[in-house]
């Protein structure tokens, strides 16, 4: 076999790798997931069926504040990752990797919908966009307001030798007031007690069972399709 042949084998190789990896990434999963699920209004849920919601976040209880932008929001996730070298190669080591979230409700045409989120064990899938990002490096010293977030966080933004470390952050979150896409099973519930800011004496949940995960997400495209 000579050697044209094999370079090609390895450029084709690389391509399905690109391929399957772009396939099943986590994006594209919660983009075709969600292109499979009907659009409805609040008023128009049914019982029991798998239903996605675009609508508005609203907070139901007092709203997380995200690690560096300081954003009012009922989820957020960040990543804070390090440049290591090994031998000849270098990698990004991920330093922290956090998600936090709480239940809140979604306006939908006027209409509220509840959705309950559950991290052990997890009952949603989600994909956030990452819009807040932060670097550093050789001469590129970190911020004041990036150190702090690192601090908090008990990272070090120098080595031991003074030198700036290579370090990113990213960070992506649902605002209060965030137009989002939601998909789950609908289940109608009557109140016990009242929620606050909703007078009603029945509610509109959006839930997870064995089948169906919550999808959640703030990708543009999905509103495209919405």
């Amino acid at each position: 076999m000579n050697s044209t042949i094999i370079i090609f084998l390895i450029i084709g190789l690389l391509i399905i790798i690109g391929i399957i990896s772009y396939y099943f990434s986590k994006k594209q999963i919660i983009i075709r997931s969600l292109s499979k699920i009907p659009l409805r209004r609040v008023t128009n849920l049914r019982q029991n069926e798998v239903s996605k919601l675009y609508g508005k976040a609203l907070h139901v209880k007092e709203p997380l504040i995200a690690p560096y932008s300081k954003r009012k929001c009922i989820f957020y996730q960040i990543k804070i990752q390090q440049k290591v070298n090994s031998g000849k190669s270098s990698h990004w080591k991920t330093l922290i990797e956090e998600e936090q979230m709480q239940e809140f409700f979604l306006e939908n045409n006027g209409d509220m919908v509840i959705v309950k989120l559950i991290k052990h064990p997890k009952n949603y899938k989600c994909f956030l966009v990452k819009d807040k990002k932060q670097n550093s490096g050789t001469f590129n010293e970190a911020s004041p307001k990036f150190k702090a977030l690192l601090k908090s966080y008990n990272i070090e933004s120098t080595n031991w030798l003074g030198f700036n470390k290579k370090l990113r952050y990213e960070e992506g979150v649902i605002e209060i007031g965030e137009y989002i896409i939601v998909a789950g099973v609908a289940k109608w519930r009557s109140l016990s007690e009242p929620l606050p800011e909703y007078p009603y004496s029945k509610i509109a949940e959006l839930e997870s069972d064995e089948k169906q995960k919550l999808l959640i997400t703030d990708l543009p495209e999905t509103f495209a399709r919405k």
